[in-house]
């Protein structure tokens, strides 16, 4: 049979339903394949970026492979940043690219280019996946996918990427000949008699703390571990706190939920971490703004235990680490609930009263937020479109900005919610290509996007995308008429803008205007005053939806970690604990159980 068939064949075996793609000559043979099978669903984006971005959202939301497929040259370069956001949220994604034919692949001959679009790809995408190959012998085919499938899934997942020559394409394979691959053992997984061990020592420490806390992130969900995280939650009755990335893995009205910390979080999540004495950290890499760039000052009071399948994000911080747990965090839950399941539960009353208290007295939405006569808060908007979503919705806050940082703070997930977005690369762009790849991925789940109005602008391409596919899709445009953070970020640091808005270079075009040309609905949203009816009819809408809202052009981002300058002149920041604005210094004592650092 022809290999470019063997390669959709081989896919459609493997579970595959969608591909993402856009054609090209580079990759002919591949296309006409993927177009003759019926089992494989192609869809067709509109720019190759917008391809592997919803391949890499339709794997969050399945936690299975996600696949695009483009052609040679810039459509292999096109999709680069799509790759890193894999790369860096570890998401298993398959990226196809065509190649030309081998007879003008450059090789070692030092010319910068001999096929039309050639480009070495493979070398540039090297460094950001977890394998990648250019497909030199037809017969290596079998090989070649199992290896990088398995790769993909393996230990801490990834993308993979395969370059296909347009003459190997074209080559006629005999699929019972093909070689496949041996994997060696399992990657990052300790023995069982060291996984026990560790799991002890763990409750060992567990069972002299007043304050524990656990910290749950994306590695529970790549492990397919939620169902036993849960239980042990239960089991231990400990209070969670949970990454951005971990963010729906608990439901917000779970009594031990008690939020998000980092730089820009709640003051009771950041409260409930730094005055912890037990903080267990459940596949969650300890990124630069959850800890506010300082590893020694987190939770400084508690005894660390990090369980993560990658040993070097634990020797990133393992200098802060009591115990390192190497390993599947499915694996170790499940260690965990089967020797926890036969102890007796500590009264932890007081401590999660404590945490109760913080989280009541000290919320991310205040009223103030809701008694705007003019101008739409971020902080109210994100609180009423929470509580007017269902548990069935598939919620995308955007990778960037307030669409970031106060959107997903303040969202309140319900239990059956998927709630993601790209957090390693922060790109903006994810919002159209994204939701199209969740919503196909969960089913045609109705899908809520949430962006601002620059970050909308890229990609902007795929609502022609949605309308022809006719997605349960809503996006929500949080227009604060340019680049917020970045104007924000200049005007602290030099007293001027550049390129942030309108007055400094930047313009944007009218969204409704725009979205009406795709010919999706379109509504603007600016009075503060009927927020809520608004925006449960929005939602109520049929079809593909646009909403413009006119949100406060530089509301106040608060409460967060603040930098300051040193003497000697370098940035530092103040530990997670003591927030901007500062509260009065006895009442912020007050709320530390663990000597505070005073600066």
């Amino acid at each position: 049979m022809k290999l470019s068939d063997y390669v959709f064949r081989f896919l459609a075996d493997y579970g595959v339903r969608h591909v993402f793609m856009l054609p090209g000559g580079g990759v002919m043979h591949l296309n006409d394949a993927l177009g003759r099978r019926s089992d494989i669903e192609y869809v067709c984006n509109l720019h190759e970026q917008a391809c592997a971005v919803a391949a890499e959202a339709y794997a969050r939301v399945t936690n299975h492979l996600g696949v695009a497929l483009v052609t040679t040259g810039p459509g292999g370069t096109n999709a680069l940043t799509g790759v890193v956001a894999a790369w860096q949220d570890s998401t298993p994604c398959l990226f196809i690219s065509g190649q030309v034919k081998r007879s003008d692949l450059t090789g070692s001959s030092g010319v910068r280019q001999m096929g039309v679009q050639e480009i070495d790809i493979v070398s540039i995408v090297g460094p950001v996946t977890k394998y990648a190959v250019t497909i030199m012998d037809p017969g290596t085919i079998r090989y070649h996918l199992e290896k990088a499938l398995h790769l993909a899934g393996m230990g801490r997942p990834g993308p993979v990427w395969i370059d296909i020559p347009l003459d190997v394409q074209a080559s006629e394979v005999d699929p019972e000949g093909l070689a496949g691959f041996l994997p060696s053992g399992p990657e990052g997984k300790e023995s069982e008699g060291t996984l026990k061990d560790a799991v002890v020592t763990a409750l060992d420490m567990l069972s002299t703390a007043e304050r524990p806390v656990i910290l749950a992130g994306n590695g529970i969900r790549l492990a397919g571990a939620q169902r036993d995280f849960l239980d042990v939650v239960d089991l231990l009755g400990v209070p969670v706190l949970t990454t951005r990335l971990g963010v729906d893995l608990l439901p917000a009205s779970h009594g031990l939920c008690f939020g998000m910390p980092g730089s820009i979080a709640s003051r009771g999540a950041n409260f409930t971490l730094q005055n912890s004495d037990w903080l267990l950290i459940l596949g969650a890499r300890l990124d630069m703004a959850l800890i506010a760039y300082a590893p020694e000052r987190l939770a400084r009071a508690a005894r660390k235990i990090m369980v993560n399948i990658d040993p070097a994000e634990m020797r990133k911080v393992g200098a802060i680490l009591d115990l390192q747990v190497c390993d599947d965090v499915g694996r170790f839950l499940r260690e965990m609930k089967r020797l926890a399941g036969g102890t007796a539960t500590q009264d932890r009353s007081g401590w999660i009263a404590r945490c109760s208290d913080w989280k009541a007295r000290y919320p991310f939405v205040r009223p103030e937020h809701h008694d705007r006569v003019e101008g739409i808060s971020v902080y109210s908007f994100s609180s009423i479109l929470s509580e007017e979503l269902t548990g069935d919705h598939v919620v995308l806050p955007g990778n960037a900005g307030v669409a970031s940082e106060l959107f997903l703070t303040a969202f309140r997930v319900k239990e059956g919610q998927r709630v993601f977005h790209n957090k390693g690369t922060g790109a903006m762009g994810f919002s159209q290509p994204a939701a199209i790849g969740a919503c196909l991925a969960s089913g045609r789940r109705p899908t809520v996007s949430v962006d601002g109005d620059g970050g909308f602008q890229m990609n902007i391409q795929e609502l022609e995308t949605v309308r022809r596919l006719n997605l349960p899709v809503t996006f929500f445009v949080m227009n604060n008429r340019g680049y917020e953070s970045i104007r924000a970020s200049q005007a602290n640091y030099f007293g001027r803008l550049t390129g942030a808005d309108a007055t400094s270079g930047l313009t944007l075009p009218d969204v409704v205007k725009v979205a009406e040309a795709y010919g999706l609905n379109a509504v603007r949203l600016s009075d503060p005053r009927d927020l809520r009816r608004q925006v449960r009819q929005v939602l109520d809408m049929e079809g593909p939806t646009v909403c413009d809202v006119m949100i406060v052009p530089d509301e106040v981002r608060e409460p967060r970690v603040a930098s300051y300058q040193k003497s000697d002149g370098s940035m530092a920041s103040k530990p997670l604990e003591d927030m901007w604005p500062f509260l009065d210094r006895e009442e912020f004592r007050a709320n530390m159980i663990v000597e505070p650092i005073e600066e």
